[in-house]
């Protein structure tokens, strides 16, 4: 999996045996910074199956008692459980062979002849990595290793692919059901002024 830090590779080695033990699929885990960090896990159910808000909340609840024990990330910091969505990003092998004929966009950990973005059609997956058709007409072969990121491009065919799987998600009016979020706060014996923000 596309993982950036070493503290991610961590967390992802206690998210996965949790995620596995409710039939679910890590599909990606960040590590965001700022004040309080921000954990963010996108999961599914294995295969690729229908993903609802409950699987979402069943793997916040497991994860809990977990990452608390494992205290992962030393200071205060909020966790979001969430579906990959529609436009997922693709960060396993397989995950390419999956969308075959969907729009991509891939960015390079190392850049190829100074470049390291690319948009292009995903034409096949095989062990040399995922091929692209890219939009220049030219093709581009990468493993998931080679990649900080890659993800599905929002298009009218995508749409209707996911809606023939059972995966489209609900309307942007119930778009913050789609998170099952709660904080880990770890500094009881500090308190955050209301006004300037500043800790105390």
């Amino acid at each position: 999996m596309i993982v950036l830090t070493e503290q991610e590779r961590r967390l992802l080695s206690l998210v996965q045996p949790v995620a596995e033990g409710l039939g679910m699929d890590t599909v990606r885990l960040r590590v965001q910074g700022g004040r309080r960090p921000h954990l963010q896990i996108m999961a599914e159910r294995a295969g690729g199956a229908p993903t609802d808000v409950e699987d979402c909340a069943r793997l916040s609840r497991a994860l809990s008692p977990v990452l608390e024990a494992a205290d992962p990330i030393s200071e205060a910091y909020t966790l979001e459980v969430s579906t990959p969505g529609i436009d997922r990003p693709l960060t396993r092998p397989g995950d390419f062979a999956r969308w075959i004929g969907h729009a991509v966009r891939i960015e390079l950990a190392r850049p190829i002849d100074g470049r390291r973005r690319f948009t292009g059609t995903i034409t096949g997956e095989d062990n040399d990595g995922a091929h692209i058709e890219l939009d220049d007409e030219t093709k581009l072969v990468a493993a998931v290793h080679e990649m900080s990121r890659a993800s599905l491009v929002l298009t009218d065919e995508l749409i209707e692919a996911a809606r023939a799987a059972g995966n489209l998600p609900p309307q942007p009016e119930d778009d913050e059901d789609m998170l099952a979020d709660f904080e880990i706060d770890e500094s009881d014996d500090e308190e955050e002024d209301p006004e300037t923000g500043d800790v105390q």
